[in-house]
C-alpha cells in the first residue's frame, strides 16, 4: 500500500491499486460521497463509501473540515468531471470538525468574513489557490536571480535611515513609554534605547544592496518591508515583500532590461505550472466581472492579461513624452479623469498609467526620465538639471507594478540633493562612501511581490494575496 497525495492520484492510471490519503473533507454527500482535498491541488478526489458497510458512528463524523486518512481502491470513475475515483475500504478519523462550529462551509463566503477567518480561509478553492500561485512565483524569483548570476542578499530588516525619505516608519523602541528617560532638555533619551539611537522597520533593502552590489556585482533582496502609512486602499500594506535587485555597471537601458526580462520569465513559469489554479482563477475573475456595470469590467480575462505581459515587448516612453499623449487625451480634454493633467510636472495616477497601457499603447509600458522633484533623493540626475534617470513599469489593470533607476553615482550630486531635501548626511556616511572608493554607475529596481501576485491572480484586494494582512488597525492572527 502506497501514500498518495490528491494531486498525485488525480493523474494516475494505477487502476485497482489499493492506496491511502489523507486531508480535510470539502463536502460530504448522500451518505456516500466525499470530496476530500490535501491542498496539493484545487481539485478534490471523490471517496466513494460504502455506507451500509460502515459504522454509523464514523459517518457521522465525516463532515466539513474533518480530517481523515482514507484507504481504498483506485478506480476509473463513473461520475462527471473526475477520471478517478477511491472505493473505500477503510476511514480512519484524523481530526474532527463540529459542523455547528466551523465556519468554511461549502458555499459561497464573503471575503471580508473570510479575512476575519483568515487562519482557516485557506481551506477555499480560491485562497489555496492564490497561495499556491504565491509559491509558485516566488520559487520563479529565486530560480530567475539565480540562472542569471545574482546573489541573494539579506538586508537588514532594523534601520537606522529612511531610504524612501517618506517618514512613514514603524519606530523599534524598548523605551518603556509610560517613564522614557529623558535628556537635559526634557525630550526622550533615545541614546539610552537598545541600539542607542532612533530604529525603524526598513522600507527598502535598496540602500544595503546598492553596497554590496559595489562588490558582488549582481545582488537582489527579497524580504519583508514596512510602511506605517494610515491606508485602507485595496493596494496598500503595513507589512509586504520586497523583491530588489541591484547591478554594477548597469545603466538605465540596462535596467528596463532586467526588469521586462524578469518580469515575464516569472510569469511565463506561473503560465506553464499553475494551470489548473490559474484556469479556476480565470473562471472567478470572469463571474466577478460580470456583476460590474459594463463600463467597469475589463477587457481582457485574467490569463488574456498575464499572455499579454509576456507576449508583448514592453513600450518604453518618456514621461515628457507621456504627459503630452495624457493632456491631448480624449478623457483629459472632457475631463474624465479624476486628476486632470494639466501640466508637466505632475505626479501621474494610477488612471492616467492605465490609460497608457489598456488604451493608448495597448501593450505594457515604461516610464522614463521622470521629474527630479517627484522622484527619491538617490536617483542619477539628468544633465538638464530637471530630470532623473528613474523608471516605472506599468501593467493593465493596476498601474505601476515596478520603480526602479540609474542610481546617483556622483558623490558630490549626491552631496547637494542630500543637502537640499534636508536629509541628515552623517546618517548615510557608509552609503556616500561607495560614492568615494570605486564608484560607478549601478542601477537597480523594487517590486512588491504582492502586487505581482495580485495581478497574477487577478484578486481584487492585496489583502487576499497575503497569508495575514497587517493594515491600519489589524494585526490580528
Amino acid at each position: 500500500m502506497t501514500k498518495y497525495n490528491v494531486a498525485e492520484l488525480l493523474e494516475s492510471d494505477k487502476f485497482l491499486q489499493e492506496v491511502t490519503v489523507k486531508g480535510w473533507v470539502r463536502t460530504f454527500r448522500a451518505n456516500r460521497f466525499i470530496a476530500l482535498n490535501d491542498g496539493s491541488t484545487i481539485n478534490n478526489i471523490q471517496c466513494v463509501v460504502d455506507f451500509e458497510n460502515t459504522d454509523e458512528s464514523i459517518l457521522k463524523r465525516i463532515t466539513t473540515g474533518a480530517a481523515l486518512a482514507v484507504t481504498g481502491t483506485l478506480a476509473e470513475s463513473l461520475g462527471k468531471g473526475q477520471k478517478v475515483e477511491i472505493q473505500v475500504t477503510k476511514i480512519e478519523i484524523l481530526g474532527d470538525s463540529n459542523p455547528d462550529e466551523y465556519p468554511i462551509q461549502p458555499k459561497k463566503h464573503s471575503f471580508e468574513f473570510l479575512r476575519e477567518n483568515a487562519h482557516l480561509r485557506i481551506r477555499t478553492n480560491t485562497f489555496s489557490a492564490v497561495m499556491r500561485v504565491r509559491s509558485a512565483l516566488s520559487f520563479a524569483v529565486h530560480k530567475y536571480f539565480t540562472e542569471n548570476g545574482f546573489y541573494n542578499f539579506h538586508a537588514p530588516i532594523i534601520t537606522g535611515s529612511d531610504a524612501e525619505g517618506a517618514g512613514e516608519m514603524f519606530t523599534v523602541t524598548t523605551i518603556d513609554p509610560n517613564n522614557p528617560p529623558k535628556d537635559e532638555h526634557g525630550n526622550v533619551d533615545t541614546s539610552k534605547d537598545f541600539f542607542g539611537k532612533t530604529t525603524n522597520l526598513t522600507v527598502s533593502g535598496q540602500l544595503e544592496a546598492e553596497t554590496y552590489a559595489m562588490a558582488l556585482g549582481k545582488v537582489y533582496t527579497f524580504g519583508p518591508t514596512f510602511r506605517a502609512e494610515n491606508s485602507n486602499t485595496t493596494r496598500h500594506l503595513a507589512e509586504f515583500w520586497m523583491i530588489e535587485p541591484e547591478v554594477a555597471f548597469n545603466n538605465l537601458d540596462d535596467n528596463m532590461d532586467l526588469a521586462e526580462d524578469f518580469i515575464k520569465y516569472v510569469i511565463s513559469y506561473v503560465l506553464e505550472n499553475c494551470n489548473d489554479d490559474l484556469a479556476f482563477l480565470d473562471q472567478r475573475l470572469l463571474q466577478e466581472e460580470k456583476t460590474k456595470p459594463a463600463n467597469q469590467r475589463s477587457e481582457m480575462s485574467l490569463l488574456e492579461k498575464l499572455h499579454f505581459v509576456v507576449d508583448n515587448n514592453f513600450k518604453r516612453v518618456s514621461y515628457t513624452e507621456a504627459i503630452d499623449i495624457l493632456r491631448n487625451s480624449k478623457p483629459n480634454k472632457k475631463k474624465k479623469f479624476q486628476f486632470i493633467i494639466q501640466e508637466w510636472g505632475a505626479d501621474l495616477q494610477s488612471e492616467h498609467e492605465r490609460y497608457l497601457v489598456e488604451k493608448h499603447f495597448k501593450c505594457p509600458v515604461i516610464l522614463f526620465d521622470y521629474p527630479a522633484n517627484i522622484k527619491a533623493f538617490y536617483m542619477r540626475l539628468n544633465e538638464d538639471g530637471k530630470t532623473v534617470r528613474a523608471m516605472d513599469v506599468l501593467f493593465p489593470g493596476i498601474g505601476e507594478i515596478v520603480g526602479g533607476s540609474q542610481r546617483e553615482e556622483r558623490l558630490d550630486v549626491l552631496k547637494q540633493k542630500v543637502e537640499e531635501l534636508g536629509i541628515d548626511e552623517k546618517e548615510l556616511w557608509w552609503y556616500m562612501d561607495t560614492r568615494k572608493f570605486g564608484t560607478a554607475v549601478h542601477s537597480g529596481f523594487g517590486l512588491g511581490f504582492e502586487r505581482l501576485v495580485l495581478f497574477t491572480t487577478g484578486m481584487g484586494n492585496i489583502r487576499d494575496v497575503i497569508p495575514y494582512p497587517r493594515t491600519p488597525q489589524n494585526a490580528e492572527f
